[in-house]
């Protein structure tokens, strides 16, 4: 019997927007040290694609409709794996090390997967 503190009752509940937030946390971090050209650059492309991210996951959740949740978690996806590209362009430029690289990715990574079994989760439930 699940215990009425382990309902999930907002989105900021979800494992997956935890994870996600994180990352969103670590890449605010990072882009504070890029070189100051990169304001309106590459700074502002990482960080709108790591809000998307939660912003996608926060949405999802306050439709009612599992097609529409799901339409945006797969939303939410897509800004991950573009936020994953934004890094590895950040690291080839050497704005961030691969150590720090490798970090922020493995955060990532968790978020994704996440992100995929909430996906499934949620089309299970569609299905049935």
């Amino acid at each position: 019997m699940i215990q009425e503190s382990n309902k999930i009752k907002e989105f900021t509940d979800l494992i997956s927007w935890k994870e996600a937030h994180k990352g969103v946390l670590m890449i605010y971090k990072i882009c504070k040290e890029f070189p100051k050209k990169e304001t309106f650059g590459l700074t502002i492309q990482m960080q709108r694609s790591a809000v998307s991210i939660t912003s996608n996951i926060a949405e999802g959740f306050g439709r009612q409709g599992l097609k529409e949740k799901i339409q945006f978690y797969y939303l939410a996806q897509g800004s991950l794996t573009e936020l994953k590209n934004q890094l590895i362009i950040a690291r080839d430029v050497d704005y961030i090390s691969n150590e720090l690289f490798i970090t922020i990715l493995q955060q990532l990574n968790i978020a994704h997967r996440l992100l995929q079994g909430l996906i499934t989760k949620s089309k299970l439930f569609l299905n049935s």
